[in-house]
């Protein structure tokens, strides 16, 4: 994960044009009120709130969202369905300096529209991107977290930074395989189905100890560590147990990967969202994937 420091000498400067652009001091509102979460929930941790990343889940919000929150620091960002993303990647291309020459998806930013949260009407991303910094070094990063078909590998593979949702050794072996060679090795988690929901992807705790080492050897891959997405549930006590075993799986896995170089890459514990951040990060998670929170309730 990215930080931001570079953007926000210049938030005040484009704060204006931010909000003349699809009232995003909203949208900027509810990320400072996501991140004091995170900085609260870890200080009642005992933990360095800088050790805790943001994930912004963007699935089905425009583009013009997506460029807002990185003028103000955000870069992560997690998306669940290809050709939606391809589309926000190519319009975001700007933002993304540090993606090898070649190594683009696909063309056309400037065909991009911009939907506003109102629905009134398009307005184009330009007027927007020329307003932001061009010291944009590392630029986005864009985390894949949907689920996976064999059919949508190679498109994972060549376009993404990340990829959260690996349940399978075919998956991970395809997205090695189909990864290009002039871009450094993809950064992927295991998903872990952790409540044993017939709906949910991943792999159960107990394949994730024989599955990791087979990733891990994977040449194109980056092993990070475990995502998981437990049964939702208002019942803190229940939140915290949860996350307790997910915490535990992870660092049985960590141990059982052995010193070196995959153990050393082995540090994301991906869980916690906007109902149950809190208690994700009193159980040790690393990063928390944030949808609804930051940007409003999703339109069906």
């Amino acid at each position: 994960m990215i930080g931001g420091a570079i953007f926000r000498r210049r938030a005040q400067r484009l704060k204006p044009h931010l909000q003349a652009m699809n009232g995003n001091s909203a949208l900027e509102q509810r990320y400072l009120q996501v991140k004091t979460r995170i900085r609260r929930a870890a200080q009642a941790a005992g933990r360095n709130p800088d050790g805790i990343h943001l994930l912004a889940v963007s699935k089905t919000f425009p583009a013009g969202s997506i460029a807002a929150l990185a003028a103000i620091g955000q870069l992560d960002f997690g998306e669940n369905y290809l050709q939606e993303a391809l589309g926000k990647m190519a319009a975001l291309a700007h933002l993304r300096p540090h993606w090898p020459l070649g190594g683009a998806p696909v063309d056309g930013r400037q065909q991009m529209p911009v939907l506003r949260p109102d629905g009134l009407r398009d307005v184009s991303l330009d007027g927007l991107l020329e307003t932001l910094p061009n010291e944009l070094e590392p630029g986005l990063q864009w985390h894949f977290i949907g689920p996976i078909q064999s059919n949508k590998t190679r498109k994972i593979a060549e376009a993404f930074d990340w990829v959260q949702s690996v349940g399978e050794e075919r998956i991970a072996r395809r997205l090695s395989e189909q990864r290009p060679a002039h871009l450094p090795p993809l950064n992927v988690c295991i998903q872990v189905n952790a409540s044993g929901e017939p709906t949910k992807s991943g792999c159960s705790p107990d394949q994730a100890d024989a599955l990791a080492p087979a990733v891990a050897e994977l040449p194109n891959l980056r092993l990070r560590g475990l995502m998981a997405i437990p049964e939702p549930t208002e019942d803190e006590a229940v939140q915290l147990r949860r996350a307790g075993e997910m915490r535990g799986l992870f660092e049985r896995v960590r141990e059982s990967l052995g010193a070196g170089a995959v153990a050393g890459h082995f540090d994301t514990l991906s869980m916690g969202m906007s109902a149950d951040l809190e208690s994700a990060i009193a159980q040790g998670s690393s990063l928390v994937r944030v949808g609804s929170a930051l940007f409003g309730e999703r339109k069906i």
